[in-house]
């Protein structure tokens, strides 16, 4: 039997296929997606440009000699790789375990095909089962929006010592099976004070790529 690390090289190996010469490429972040950066150089042909979702991944990209373009300088993307934390048989996901869920929306948004990569473990039948729900928050917020998530049923925990790359708080949300994610997603984004959660819903993966 495989391990996990083996599995999730295994999806990124797979990712390598979508990947076209002269396309910029969108990254998210977390374990797999480094996985993924450090394969890059076996391409047959060179990445010269990608847009990062966190500045981990800039920096896992800089050292395979991928040049990093901010996102505003670009229109579209022709692949977007990511991960995800749980993920559903219809292609609903969460993510944030690594604080990165709003900058990764955004890269996701760009891109023309969004392809996820996750092993076996990420699978879920309902979203909430496995993992929290991470949202992000102004810091001034804070409580603000935990009463709010309350309401919804959440319990809501202050991420300890977790300053997300845009200088904000990260809430995570436990014991709330989701039920609708695009709703949720929504009903959640409206909250005064929420910068994004990590339902992935409206925008979800075009394909999502699982290592069993």
């Amino acid at each position: 039997m495989k391990t996990q690390n083996e599995l999730k090289e295994i999806v990124a190996r797979k990712a390598l296929e979508f990947v076209q010469p002269q396309q910029v490429l969108g990254v998210g972040s977390g374990s797999t997606v480094k996985i993924f950066i450090s394969l890059l150089p076996e391409l047959p042909f060179k990445v010269e440009y990608a847009v990062a979702a966190s500045k981990e991944s800039e920096a896992n990209l800089k050292a395979v000699g991928v040049q990093v373009l901010d996102a505003n300088e670009v229109t579209t993307l022709g692949v977007y790789i990511d991960g995800a934390d749980e993920v559903t048989p219809e292609g609903y996901m969460t993510k944030g375990g690594g604080a990165a869920l709003t900058r990764e929306k955004i890269v996701a948004s760009l891109s023309e095909n969004f392809i996820c990569i996750v092993d076996k473990s990420k699978k879920v039948s309902q979203l909430g089962t496995q993992f929290a729900l991470p949202v992000e928050v102004i810091p001034m917020a804070r409580e603000a929006v935990s009463r709010e998530l309350r309401k919804l049923g959440g319990n809501p925990v202050y991420r300890e010592n977790c300053i997300t790359d845009n200088g904000n708080i990260i809430l995570d949300v436990h014991d709330f099976v989701i039920e609708d994610p695009i709703a949720m997603e929504q009903i959640i984004n409206n909250i005064p004070g929420v910068v994004s959660n990590g339902i992935f819903a409206r925008n979800k993966a075009n394909q999502v790529l699982v290592a069993e």
